[in-house]
């Protein structure tokens, strides 16, 4: 299955709220989660200002539960 992807600036005028993954290591290679309406975001914690990777709601649920299912 093929997911579209699509880079976003972070100077975006909408508030979000943003969470650490919760399997971030100590040595600051983690990324970090926010939720808009109908999409979720994901961007590099180091990079704040660097862009965000958004997916559709359904691709992230996809995405979770292929991660579930693996580990």
């Amino acid at each position: 299955m093929a997911t579209e992807r699509t880079m976003m600036t972070a100077h975006e005028p909408e508030q979000m709220v943003w969470q650490k993954s919760s399997y971030s290591a100590g040595n600051g290679a983690c990324v970090e989660v926010g939720l808009t309406s109908g999409e979720v975001r994901v961007r590099d914690t180091k990079d704040r200002e660097g862009g965000e990777l958004a997916f559709a709601a359904v691709q992230w649920r996809a995405f979770l539960s292929a991660v579930h299912r693996s580990g």
